[in-house]
């Protein structure tokens, strides 16, 4: 197939490209970025989701979509331009889609349209109501329900995935990095909470800093360490490759994530055994993170089976 993969530079989508190269398909990314890559069957589009003329662009001739571009921020000064990408931005896509009359849309949604982390009950499934906390959440929400609608109104056929938390596995080591520099080293998090003015998680973190950085195992106020699924982003691309094709996930809508979660004090001592860096423990304020989401529908669905686990991904980032 022709398949037009957006977000294609991204920690996702730079793993589906090559997957979907190496079986035969042409691919289009687009991206505000391009992914740097020479192959005579790859071409990108550099441009916004929100920009129609840029995404007619990047359409054309597309046999199929795979939507896995988004705007990730959780900073208020962000919330517009969140919503504006991951809202109005599927939108257009979506609506090129269906002038298109392609075979599917893939859409990559999250875990934090329930959210997870107010789980009603676990482990958290496709059933469980959504009710987002963050713009973020929101955004997609919002974004699933236009899936829906052109599936309704045009007959787009579509798969929405939610992503659990999801990572590249050197990102664990480095501790400026986005996602983990902020879970599970000390300064990382101090400097994430100091953005998003948050007196009272700061009046727990700052005194433990003495300068040097730690690793941070964060706790309930119970002292109960914080407890989530965090993914391998190259098991998420399979599972992305496989909702390209699966007669059975038609119309559905699965989790796609690990099979179990990781509580932190033992990530934490994972990482520390690589970095030598110093613990410290966290009480930290607020409602804790433990909850675990069910991969099952995507076991049965699409035979999604996750090779690597939190363990397997420290090692590969030590190599």
């Amino acid at each position: 197939m022709h398949v037009l993969v957006t977000g294609s530079a991204g920690r996702v989508g730079r793993r589906v490209v090559p997957l979907l190269l190496a079986r035969g398909d042409t691919v289009r990314g687009f991206d505000l970025r391009p992914l740097g890559l020479s192959h005579h069957g790859y071409g990108e589009v550099i441009g916004a989701f929100d920009d129609p003329d840029a995404v007619e662009r990047a359409m054309r001739d597309a046999q199929a979509v795979l939507h896995l571009g988004a705007f990730m921020s959780w900073l208020p000064r962000d919330a517009a331009a969140v919503y504006t990408a991951n809202a109005t931005g599927t939108f257009h896509m979506l609506a090129a889609a269906s002038k298109s009359r392609v075979a599917r849309v893939v859409f990559a949604s999250t875990g934090e349209v329930y959210p997870e982390v107010r789980a009603k009950y676990q482990p958290v499934d496709e059933a469980h109501p959504r009710e987002p906390t963050s713009v973020y959440g929101l955004s997609k929400l919002v974004a699933e329900e236009m899936v829906a609608f052109f599936h309704r109104a045009h007959g787009l056929p579509y798969v929405i995935l939610r992503f659990a938390h999801t990572q590249d596995a050197a990102e664990l080591l480095d501790a400026q990095s986005f996602f983990s520099g902020p879970r599970f080293y000390l300064h990382g998090k101090i400097r994430q909470q100091r953005e998003l003015g948050n007196a009272e998680a700061l009046r727990v973190l700052e005194p433990l800093d003495d300068g040097r950085e730690r690793h941070l195992v964060q706790c309930a106020p119970d002292g109960t360490p914080y407890r989530m699924m965090i993914a391998d982003a190259r098991d998420i691309a399979q599972g992305v490759v496989l909702a390209l094709d699966a007669p059975g996930a038609l119309n559905a809508t699965l989790n796609l994530g690990p099979d179990e979660p990781i509580a932190f004090d033992r990530a934490v001592a994972l990482l520390q055994a690589k970095t030598g860096l110093a613990v410290v423990r966290a009480r930290m304020p607020g409602a804790p993170v433990n909850y675990a989401t069910s991969n099952g529908r995507a076991r049965d669905l699409l035979g999604f089976r996750p090779r690597f686990t939190f363990a397997a991904m420290v090692d590969d980032a030590a190599r």
